[in-house]
């Protein structure tokens, strides 16, 4: 496994064995002399591992395993000295040093010290990503319409191409990101996600490119960005067509020059990410109506994928059934529960606006309620007590004036029919959000683009 090395030396004879046996079993090395130089490069770049010398002019390496602690650098930290005594390496090791080193030192014991510390921080980071995990749902199918989706995926998953995938709220999008990262030969890095949508505009800067201690009101200590936790790793966008535009011109600088700025920061930081995205949205839309911008659209959307709704693909639902009801029995102890072939019937036969994520929810209820079984009435009692009817547009209700650029006519239409939901649901935003597939806050986002003050309305006729 090639590394990302940081060498802290004073003698410039140990730099430079030390850098030359490190590129000859394959990692980088980069070089230095001081602390106060060091602690700058570690907050400006990632490294894999960080080897410092202990006695050294002007600050010595425990202050700068300190200050490395203090700043937030997760990079293990391996001491060396040719001074090195007892109370010397349990200090050290309490500063947090990943192991401590007498010189002169042995190259085969130093390789084998890196690549102890390599595998030890892998396994950490596998090991936080499997608790992440712990409860989630897994991509379930058995049906051709999802097949072709995974044949897509299978071919995609391999390259470095950035994929865009298309979907409505609930179809499982980050479960599709996920496998692709799983697929990838960066499966072992980091698997990263920010939901657009969900942070605040003045927030999401610091959240996708970080910031410096003090750089900004409530600044209280250095944040590292999405980016750079997502180093060799995967980074997933989800509603991407929610991002504020001037947003959207950051991140179009990060994809094409690989780098960084995190706020308050002199230096960029060069990351290596590779961006999926997705959105319940049409992205072209968004492009014409100038919401979004072309050129980022054209770096993001290199090859997209339909995730096709649940109503698409009901023969996938009695396995989605048969595994939710399996996972929630294992995590709440539950006694299995049977589903008839009824009540699988009446679940195929409901529309499921909120698509996979509603039907665990109702599947959750359903074991919760069933003592042997669960039979097709417990199905009924168990779903929504009515379905919003299907209505057919009308002019009157729905389609805007018929005029002016298509950008325009696509925000009108929108707009009408927004209007139109929102008097169906009686102005229940909760509901109006449901029925058109959206969430409440996307919802909210979506009236103020198309200027509807959801306190003001019109009143009824």
């Amino acid at each position: 496994m090639s590394a990302r090395i940081l060498i802290v030396d004073d003698e410039a004879n140990t730099l430079a064995s030390l850098s030359r046996a490190f590129r000859l079993a394959g990692h980088e090395a980069v070089v230095c002399d001081n602390a106060a130089r060091a602690l700058e490069l570690a907050l400006a770049q990632p490294f894999d591992l960080i080897l410092s010398d202990v006695v050294m002019p002007r600050r010595d390496g425990l202050s700068l395993l300190e200050d490395l602690k203090t700043a937030g650098v997760t990079a293990p930290v391996v001491m060396m000295s040719g001074q090195a005594h007892i109370e010397m390496a349990v200090k050290a090791t309490r500063l947090g040093a990943l192991d401590f080193l007498e010189k002169p030192l042995s190259t085969d014991k130093l390789l084998v010290t890196v690549e102890n510390a390599l595998k030890l921080t892998r396994l950490e980071t596998e090991n936080r990503d499997l608790r992440g995990r712990v409860g989630k749902h897994t991509l379930v199918w058995m049906g051709e319409t999802m097949r072709r989706v995974m044949t897509q995926i299978e071919r995609v998953a391999a390259s470095e191409v950035r994929v865009c995938i298309y979907g409505e709220t609930g179809t499982g999008k980050e479960l599709v990101a996920r496998t692709l990262h799983e697929k990838s030969h960066r499966a072992a890095g980091p698997f990263v996600t920010l939901n657009c949508a969900a942070v605040p505009s003045e927030l999401i800067e610091s959240e996708l490119f970080g910031h410096e201690k003090g750089s900004f009101t409530g600044a209280a200590q250095r944040h590292t960005g999405k980016f750079e936790q997502a180093h060799r790793g995967t980074l997933f966008l989800d509603e991407i067509g929610d991002m504020p535009s001037a947003m959207q011109a950051k991140l179009l600088r990060v994809l094409e020059e690989g780098e960084v700025e995190r706020i308050g920061a002199n230096k960029p930081t060069t990351v290596d990410v590779r961006v999926v995205v997705a959105t319940h949205r049409n992205l072209e839309q968004l492009v014409e109506a100038g919401v979004f911008r072309r050129d980022l659209y054209h770096r993001v959307v290199v090859f997209p994928v339909e995730l096709p709704p649940l109503r698409q693909r009901r023969e996938d639902l009695p396995a989605l059934v048969e595994h939710f009801a399996r996972q929630l029995s294992a995590q709440n102890g539950w006694k299995p529960v049977e589903f008839t072939s009824a009540a699988i019937e009446s679940l195929q036969e409901y529309a499921w606006p909120g698509n996979i994520r509603e039907l665990r929810n109702v599947v959750e209820r359903l074991l919760l309620l069933a003592d042997t079984e669960v039979d097709a009435e417990s199905v009924r009692l168990a779903l929504p007590m009515s379905q919003p009817p299907a209505r057919t547009a009308t002019a009157s209700t729905v389609s805007p004036d018929a005029s002016g650029p298509l950008a325009q006519r696509v925000l009108a239409f929108e707009r009408a029919a927004v209007l139109a939901e929102l008097e169906h649901c009686q102005r229940n935003v909760t509901q109006t959000a449901k029925s058109l597939g959206l969430e409440r806050s996307h919802l909210y986002k979506k009236c103020q683009q198309l200027g509807i003050d959801l306190q003001n309305l019109p009143e009824q006729t």
